[in-house]
């Protein structure tokens, strides 16, 4: 009889293993009963388990936190010592580089390629923020006052809340986590229950990269574990990325002691595509904007307003573009698109699909669950779907879908388009598809977005500012000023030698 070969894990049998929370350089983990599985989406299957942290945990934190920054010294440390723990954090991210895609696409199943770029890019923004930290000097300022020298510096907030989401991890955490270390600030992390596993081994990472204990620590559980964080009386600054309705209630709980917030929430942006658009290029583009990521993006060019002279010869290629998009294994660099992160997720998109077909909308690709393949069947995948002739009013223009699943509407001019790009409550990001440089000129200027992309969609660098206008945010993440959101500014006046008067009586 033929021996039967044991088929190859895709995914190292280390990695199914308990991943307890991180507190004050310390790994924590509570009792079985609060213990929960990550699930692979490709799989539909349990691995590691993670605990659900509760206030003890939060409370243990923060105060490690506070230790840290206070009593420890850490907010009193240089820029360039600081500097110096960052691009030791950065080589150490390139040599476990392999590590944390596995992690990543274990969690969320995303696509190999772009996590394998996202860990290269944030080993790249930690040298970049340890640059800016280094760099960071008082500045002096001239008043003409005599005998008077005056002076602005720059000193870390304090106690930093991070809060972040399952859709890009790693990413998401590092515009938080890099700028708050490179202020001098300490950081409380909750990352989301779907993605917790890689959040904690890049903090196990910067214990080993020098960052003393209670610096950076992790609290790991649901909902209610980040809502008692963000209100903790010990935290005195917020950076999240979320929904538009979990930030408003974000806000709301940092109102009471006026914590500083930054707030990286909701999209349903807008690709306009004028009448001299290359539409080739125009439908490629447009789908890397809705389609990579599977469309679990925040910035998402999910609304797609063409304008009428071009209108039905879009929407004929980019229907059978799309439906001929590759779904399956997050791993294979053949694959354009994975399955969504989560079960929950997939629910949600499904039930708007089925929204899509009571408005009334057109479905030229896609519409419904991937099948066809036990791989599909199993995990999940929503096919690639293209809405036409969407009302501006449809819930599905409307709102943020997250998924793979982008609505068409007509434009009667390059006027007509600018209104309908701005027909929304969100505005975090947007495209101009054209060949005239004027009108991109003119839209661009026009559109209220924070980010608007001519001729491409979807680059995001560490050097350029991010961040929404209207419900889509609140402050910028990234960027020159990046240590900004995490610093106090102090003006300080020193008298060398001026008399003091008050209250003296002329002699």
């Amino acid at each position: 009889m033929a021996e039967l070969k044991e088929e190859k894990p895709r995914f190292p049998l280390e990695m199914n293993r308990d991943y307890p929370m991180l507190i004050d350089g310390q790994p924590v983990a509570d009792d079985d009963a609060t213990a929960f599985n990550c699930v692979d989406p490709y799989e539909d299957a349990a691995w590691g388990r993670a605990y659900a942290g509760d206030e003890s945990h939060v409370d243990a934190a923060v105060a490690a936190a506070r230790r840290a920054f206070d009593e420890s010294g850490w907010s009193r440390t240089t820029g360039s010592d600081r500097a110096s723990l960052l691009r030791s954090l950065a080589d150490l991210v390139d040599q476990h580089a392999d590590e944390l895609v596995m992690s990543q696409i274990h969690e969320n199943g995303k696509l190999i390629g772009e996590m394998s770029a996202g860990v290269a890019g944030l080993a790249s923004h930690a040298r970049y923020i340890a640059d800016l930290a280094e760099a960071r000097t008082d500045l002096t300022v001239e008043t003409g006052l005599p005998l008077m020298n005056t002076y602005v510096t720059q000193v870390p907030v304090g106690v930093v809340a991070a809060v972040t989401p399952w859709n890009s991890p790693l990413t998401l955490l590092a515009w938080k986590l890099l700028p708050a270390l490179g202020a001098g600030c300490t950081v409380v992390i909750k990352p989301s229950e779907i993605t917790p596993t890689s959040t904690l081994r890049l903090a196990q990472l910067c214990l080993e990269a020098g960052f003393p204990p209670g610096v950076v620590n992790v609290v790991t559980g649901f909902g209610p574990t980040a809502e008692y964080l963000v209100g903790h009386p010990g935290i005195d600054k917020i950076g999240f990325t979320g929904s538009t309705r979990t930030g408003q209630a974000v806000m709301r709980a940092a109102a009471g002691g006026l914590k500083r917030v930054t707030l990286e929430l909701g999209g349903k942006s807008p690709q306009v595509v004028l009448r001299d658009a290359d539409l080739d290029r125009t439908v490629h583009g447009v789908m890397a904007g809705i389609f990579a990521a599977t469309g679990q993006t925040c910035l998402a060019g999910s609304r797609i307003l063409v304008e009428a002279p071009v209108y039905d010869e879009f929407v004929a290629r980019l229907g059978a573009a799309a439906s001929s998009l590759v779904l399956g294994d997050p791993l294979d660099p053949a694959v354009d698109v994975g399955p969504m992160a989560n079960r929950r997720q997939l629910e949600t998109v499904l039930s708007y699909l089925e929204l899509g077909r009571q408005e009334g909308a057109e479905a030229v690709a896609g519409g419904e669950r991937a099948s066809g393949s036990p791989e599909l069947e199993r995990g999940y995948f929503v096919e690639p779907t293209v809405f036409t002739d969407v009302a501006p009013g449809a819930r599905i223009a409307r709102e943020e879908i997250f998924g793979p699943v982008v609505v068409v509407s007509r434009c009667d001019s390059e006027q007509d388009a600018i209104a309908k790009a701005n027909d929304t409550e969100f505005g975090l990001a947007a495209g101009v598809w054209t060949e005239n440089a004027a009108a991109a000129d003119r839209v661009t200027r026009a559109i209220r977005a924070g980010t608007v992309w001519v001729n491409t969609y979807r680059l995001l660098h560490y050097a350029m500012p991010f961040g929404g206008f209207k419900m889509s945010g609140y402050g910028r993440e990234l960027g020159a000023d990046s240590l900004a959101p995490y610093s106090e500014v102090k003006s300080v006046w020193v008298d060398q030698g001026n008399p003091q008067n008050f209250g003296r009586k002329p002699s």
